[in-house]
């Protein structure tokens, strides 16, 4: 059976904007890994036409380097759920999810093996509700933004820290699974 992890960069004071900052080397290198490694990713329509970058080579003629390259290819690779009432259709290696997704996120979790990622306050903290988060990761950076997505969008599980890890030079991941 699946684990399903919600895990995003977060700023000090609890907020996501990926435009507001961004991992260091470092911490790309974990995301790399970690994206090849995972069983699957399930996006909120948002966050998935933010990551479709991946699919195209915007990237490689804006920054040439191996690191990009070796992230759009296991992002290429990895199977992908999209969670959206409005879409009505995804990219390659991706699968629509639309009116029911409670019911396809527990076939998910019961047809899969390993970790599954959910990329998205919002789509989070309905899979939280449903009591389907397994893990958070929060990897927090020191930044302070005042502002923007919060991090746990209009949830507020109870959680235990079961893990801490420095990644690079700013970053700490936290590991919590619920209380």
């Amino acid at each position: 059976m699946a684990r399903l992890v919600f895990g995003m960069n977060m700023s000090l004071d609890g907020y996501v904007d990926h435009l507001a900052f961004s991992p260091d080397p470092a911490l790309f290198a974990y995301f790399i890994e970690q994206t090849r490694n995972t069983s699957g990713s399930i996006y909120g329509r948002g966050l998935y036409e933010v990551m479709r970058y991946w699919d195209g080579d915007e990237w490689d003629q804006d920054h040439p380097t191996m690191d990009l390259r070796a992230f759009a290819e296991a992002w290429r690779a990895m199977p992908k759920w999209v969670a959206s009432r409005s879409l009505k259709e995804v990219g390659p290696n991706a699968t629509l999810i639309g009116h029911e997704l409670e019911a396809a996120v527990r076939r998910l979790k019961a047809e899969r093996e390993g970790e599954i990622e959910v990329g998205g306050p919002k789509l989070a903290a309905s899979l939280a509700m449903l009591g389907l988060i397994d893990e958070y990761h929060i990897f927090l950076h020191p930044v302070v933004l005042g502002g923007g997505d919060p991090f746990f969008a209009g949830v507020q599980p109870k959680l235990r820290l079961t893990g801490s890890e420095r990644i690079g030079a700013a970053a700490i991941r936290l590991t919590y699974v619920p209380a």
